[in-house]
């Protein structure tokens, strides 16, 4: 890929001041696969310049012209939709279907949100007082996304931006650059006017830092840990900028009797090991009635012996490596410290599975008589890592699942709608999923409490773009 050691800054492709590299491997094979340059304080001064530059005229633009690039991007981007997905296989290590059905399915997916978004705003009304309220872009947006979701959440935050006028400069996670340079490309071909989009590599304590601490950009978006979120907030606050974050999560499923617990659990643990576990809102702690305990670990045990790891370029539905050594070892650490703490290891463990001594590549692991104050239970391991709590009745399970600081997603499965409806209202989480409910691109996305502030996707998700302007006459 050509560009890797230059950033995408006013509308070219230009080399860094910084000169600063950062190697960039394939997890399946601990190979290198490319190094890119990573940036500094002076490259992030020539980006905002770029952006505030570009937003004087960019911000004045129409709906009507915005959604017309827009739709160009949209072209640009199914042309080149297999690309992005072997770029997301090739640097996070998601499995060659996967990547294709989820992880780049999400630059279009989230792209037809937002279009239908822009198209329903209303950017100026009338009160019943006779004043007019208009929406307006915010200004120049500072966009950091992690290497989990890579295209996923580039389109979360540089979409809305584009969308509502604003200009942005994006910094992607320094592991996964590869999807992240060819959205770049894709903006570049769409013919934004220079500025409007900026690209800049680089690691969190230095670009990201600098970003959140400028005082020319009134925005931060940014998705990652909780941890990283807290200093962005703290470096956003001298500048009084607005932040909003998508952090991380330890979401319940709370199972009860009365469900098909058959289909429900199964589904259940697929979708806790899905991407290789490496998703906030994944639902890593299944939470049974004790009067069917028994019987659901049983079904959880069968169902994540059933789990195939395997090369993430291979089609089909496997999980593949997690993305890097440090993430591996933390896992590793996390399996051994629930055998520790004294969990029942129903499936998986520690170690590698058989035949992949090469790449970052963990067993499915499923834990049985766990309580909610293990660690296994409170911390969020970012793995296939699944933890069966019990709960005697309605009441407890509500208690345990929002005895977490946490607050991003929660699962449920029941028969009894009024059950349903009932617990839902009392679950501390930005999403509930009942029976198996999926997201849909254009709901909005985000968390209660430690899992962040601000919605991503479909109107809601322009909304943290937009200032409201009052006029009096």
């Amino acid at each position: 890929m050509e560009n890797l050691k230059k950033f995408y800054i006013d509308g070219k492709w230009i080399e860094p001041q910084s000169s600063t590299t950062f190697p960039v491997t394939n997890p399946a094979t601990e190979e290198e696969i490319g190094v890119i340059a990573m940036g500094g304080k002076k490259d992030v001064d020539i980006a905002v310049s770029a952006a505030k530059n570009a937003f004087i005229s960019f911000s004045q633009t129409s709906k009507e012209e915005r959604l017309i690039l827009l739709k160009k991007v949209r072209d640009i981007t199914s042309r080149r939709f297999d690309e992005l997905a072997e770029a997301i296989t090739i640097e996070m290590g998601a499995p060659s279907t996967m990547a294709k059905e989820a992880q780049a399915d999400a630059a279009i997916g989230h792209l037809d949100g937002f279009i239908n978004a822009l198209e329903n705003l209303k950017e100026s009304e009338k009160l019943e007082n006779g004043d007019i309220l208009t929406k307006e872009p915010i200004g120049v947006c500072g966009l950091i996304t992690p290497w989990n979701w890579p295209i996923n959440q580039i389109t979360l935050k540089v979409l809305p931006a584009l969308a509502t006028g604003c200009t942005c400069i994006l910094k992607p996670s320094e592991h996964t650059p590869l999807s992240a340079i060819l959205y770049a490309e894709i903006i570049d071909e769409a013919s934004y006017p220079p500025g409007v989009f900026n690209l800049i590599n680089g690691d969190g304590p230095t670009v990201g830092s600098e970003l959140s601490k400028h005082p020319d950009i009134q925005m931060m978006s940014f998705t990652g840990s909780t941890r990283a979120g807290i200093c962005v907030t703290k470096d956003s606050a001298d500048t009084v900028k607005r932040v909003t974050l998508e952090l991380g999560g330890k979401s319940p499923n709370l199972v009860f009797s009365d469900c098909n617990l058959e289909e429900q659990v199964t589904a259940s643990v697929n979708e806790c090991m899905f991407n290789t576990g490496q998703s906030c809102d994944a639902p890593t702690r299944l939470l049974v009635e004790a009067s069917c305990y028994d019987e659901v670990t049983q079904i959880a045990k069968i169902a994540c012996e059933n789990i195939l790891v395997d090369s993430p370029t291979k089609e089909g539905d496997h999980i593949g490596p997690l993305f890097d050594k440090i993430q591996f070892e933390r896992v590793q650490t996390l399996i051994n410290k629930g055998i520790e703490e004294g969990a029942t290891l129903l499936c998986g463990g520690p170690g590698k599975p058989s035949g992949f001594e090469q790449g970052w590549f963990v067993k499915p692991t499923v834990f049985s008589d766990v309580t909610n104050n293990m660690k296994i239970a409170k911390e969020e391991i970012f793995g296939p890592v699944l933890v069966i709590i019990p709960f005697k009745d309605e009441d407890e399970a509500i208690k345990i699942a929002n005895d977490t600081p946490y607050g991003l997603a929660a699962y449920l499965q029941t028969g009894n709608k009024e059950r349903a409806k009932r617990v839902a209202s009392q679950l501390r989480a930005g999403a509930v999923h009942i029976n198996g409910g999926e997201f849909n691109y254009g709901s909005p996305f985000g968390g209660y409490k430690q899992s962040g502030n601000g919605r991503e996707g479909g109107e809601m998700g322009l909304e943290d773009y937009l200032e409201t302007k009052t006029l009096h006459y």
